[in-house]
């Protein structure tokens, strides 16, 4: 199980518009890095919309917002047009759930991820780290404020 403190593991996926992202070229930002059941689910739009509704706040805290799933690209391209979201989407789609095993919040069982929320600093670090359960929202507030204990 991954803790606050350590550095945050390193990965590359796609992006919705199929080129690579690695977790290393968002250092000297703050990182978000919010992991998600699946697309067009009814918590998961609601959580993703109510980022992009907050998206200033985000910038005042120099912080990148990356939603991880297990859907491909293309499931993020229309989730992301038709919902009107501004988070980077990334697909653990092949092989499925790869990073968010490493990050420890990957149900075998049911192929999707549980809402894994990991604040990493400029430097790489995570500064804090809550996972819910696929069926329980998260509270924004409480990594606003992981966030704001971040150095900018």
């Amino acid at each position: 199980m991954l803790q606050i403190g350590e550095e945050a593991p390193e990965f590359e996926l796609q992006n919705e518009d199929g080129k690579p992202v690695k977790l290393s070229q968002f250092r000297g930002q703050n990182v978000l890095l919010v992991f998600y059941p699946l697309d067009f689910s009814p918590i998961c739009t609601s959580e993703l919309k109510s980022i992009t509704a907050h998206r200033g706040k985000y910038a005042k805290l120099n912080a990148k917002v990356l939603g991880v799933s297990v859907d491909s690209r293309f499931a993020h391209a229309a989730f992301k047009k038709v919902e009107g979201l501004e988070a980077t989407l990334l697909a653990d789609f092949h092989p499925k759930g790869k990073v968010a095993q490493e990050y420890g919040v990957y149900l075998g069982a049911a192929g999707i991820a549980k809402r894994g929320t990991f604040v990493i600093d400029k430097e790489g670090i995570l500064r804090g780290i809550t996972i819910n359960e696929p069926t329980q929202a998260r509270n924004e507030d409480e990594y606003f404020k992981q966030l704001e204990s971040c150095p900018i």
